[in-house]
């Protein structure tokens, strides 16, 4: 009787659609300026580089693997999925880069994801040609595009600039993959998503929740983030985790 019961619901978990079985809730934290606030700007888009270093120094203390999309598939294969993200560029993201180098051991591996607007590459305050190709070939950060403009979306009338151009620039510079894009402003409709559909595997939003499989169309394409902010204090940071 029990040999049977366990058959029963063996069959009944394979008969599930998968999106029920895949509840594991993974978060996509998004940054933007590791640096001490300056005066200039949204304070609440910094993170001070010691701030970044503890949160970090917590991912590897409990256990958190810190992905890139190129390993989207390891989600269900890893301990504690998470992917650390950056949008803009901006050249105090070597700040994030140095402690992830920092931080790496034999047994702690971390990686991160940087979303660049690809007509700023090179500007002042933005990191150059040289530093993407040297992050890319580190291994530690994936150079992705955050379009080549910033410009909405929704209201562009030249998506194809925006989309496919970003990607061949990023691409040439780093001779990595580009597979991702992360949406300005978090703006997106239908329209979007399936233009982005044409030139990338992964679209990101600001939708402030966790990733679980919903099993919807093109959901790889509304992946939501969770802003770490500037007063982001430790505590709150493990709870977002959660």
């Amino acid at each position: 009787m029990y040999m049977l019961r366990a058959m029963i619901v063996i069959l009944l978990l394979i008969s599930l659609p998968e999106h029920i079985l895949a509840q594991q809730k993974v978060p996509i934290l998004i940054y933007h300026s590791i640096e001490e606030y300056n005066g200039k700007g949204a304070k609440e888009l910094f993170v001070t580089p010691e701030n970044f270093e503890k949160q970090m120094v917590y991912l590897k203390n409990k256990g958190y693997t810190l992905l890139t999309f190129e390993r989207w598939d390891d989600i269900g294969k890893v301990n504690k999925p998470i992917f650390i993200t950056f949008d803009d560029g901006y050249k105090n993201n070597r700040n994030a880069y140095e402690i992830l180098q920092k931080l790496k051991d034999d047994k702690f591996k971390p990686t991160a994801t940087f979303f660049v607007i690809s007509d700023f590459i090179g500007n002042s305050n933005r990191l150059s040609p040289t530093d993407l190709k040297v992050m890319a070939e580190s291994g530690l950060i994936s150079v992705q595009s955050h379009t080549a403009t910033h410009s909405d979306l929704t209201k562009s009338e030249n998506l194809q600039y925006e989309l496919r151009d970003s990607k061949e620039k990023i691409k040439n510079i780093t001779g990595k993959p580009v597979i991702a894009l992360a949406y300005p402003y978090g703006s997106f409709n239908e329209r979007v998503a399936s233009e982005t559909k044409k030139y990338y595997s992964f679209g990101l939003t600001t939708t402030p929740e966790h990733y679980t499989s919903k099993g919807i169309k093109n959901e790889r394409y509304y992946l939501p983030r969770i802003y770490v902010k500037y007063s982001t204090t430790l505590e709150e940071f493990a709870r977002i985790l959660k």
